[in-house]
């Protein structure tokens, strides 16, 4: 990809903060969307705030974007991830709460009456990078040139390009359950030593990591994963975001932890369960703000 042509939001390249909030908007007016988005453009840098249209809200503008769609509902799956597409989300990247949330109160303000907040999630980052399990999250990432090849659109019409697919999903987790088991199930479960990260070459086809082995595709599924812990006082998680220059991948993932293509399911799922899922197209930069133009009206 060539770089310097390259205008993606530069928040999804730069690893995930110490706090974050995710937004999630539902549309309820589309005459009044056009002034909606004019009003949340200067809020929205794609630095600290990330910005994600849903295929419905391009739709209800007359817009449209190749590859963008909802969230799939995986029929024949032997466990249940749902679909619970929204028209616009928001990733807040910062390290003061309080900060977070006067930024999200200014989005939100902005944004109404033709969007409306359905859910709001704190999400943060647990030790050098860890899923509230102990074990290393986003081992593997592809980083520098790499990232922006598996992250961004390089091809297609000129306005998509520095454009990116965004999948999100709430996963919550039992932790008791999970604490309960011994540590040596607690490894075979994800596939890699919770003391130094290695990956188990004993590990059975259930683990985690060779359900979710990203070259072991055909093509390969490479994302670049910003997931973080989340947690609402009563129940706890994670917060899974992946950016691709398409869902390809992610949903080749996805449907290989489901037991899709070989009837074996990911062991993830013995204490932890998605809740959430939608896609979102994250556009490209323009004088530097986010290009909240509709494509392909």
């Amino acid at each position: 990809m060539n770089t310097e042509k390259t205008r993606y939001q530069p928040g999804i390249m730069q690893g995930v903060p110490a706090l974050a909030r995710h937004l999630f908007f539902a549309l309820d007016s589309i005459t009044e969307l056009p002034d909606a988005l004019r009003r949340v453009s200067p809020l929205a840098d794609g630095d600290a705030t990330i910005v994600g249209l849903g295929d419905a809200l391009v739709r209800a503008a007359g817009g449209r974007i190749d590859g963008l769609r909802p969230f799939p509902t995986l029929s024949g799956s032997p466990v249940d991830i749902p679909s619970t597409q929204h028209g616009l989300w928001c990733w807040l990247r910062g390290d003061d709460r309080g900060e977070l949330l006067h930024r999200s109160r200014r989005i939100e303000a902005a944004l109404a009456p033709a969007l409306r907040l359905v859910q709001a999630t704190e999400a943060f980052r647990y030790g050098k990078g860890l899923d509230l399990t102990g074990y290393e999250d986003g081992t593997e990432n592809p980083e520098g040139d790499d990232a922006l090849a598996v992250a961004f659109a390089s091809t297609g019409a000129e306005p998509l390009q520095g454009g990116s697919f965004a999948a999100v999903q709430h996963w919550q987790h039992d932790l008791d359950h999970f604490e309960r088991l011994p540590g040596n199930e607690q490894d075979h479960i994800i596939g890699r030593r919770k003391s130094n990260n290695e990956e188990l070459e004993d590990a059975p086809e259930s683990a985690h990591v060779k359900r979710t082995a990203q070259e072991s595709f055909d093509p390969e599924a490479f994302v670049l994963r910003r997931s973080m812990p989340w947690s609402d006082g009563t129940q706890a998680g994670l917060v899974f975001l992946a950016f691709g220059h398409s869902f390809d991948a992610f949903e080749a993932q996805l449907r290989r932890m489901a037991g899709l293509d070989d009837s074996i399911v990911d062991a993830l799922f013995r204490f932890s369960r998605p809740v959430t899922g939608g896609y979102y197209w994250c556009p490209p930069m323009r004088d530097g703000r986010i290009d909240l133009r509709i494509p392909g009206r």
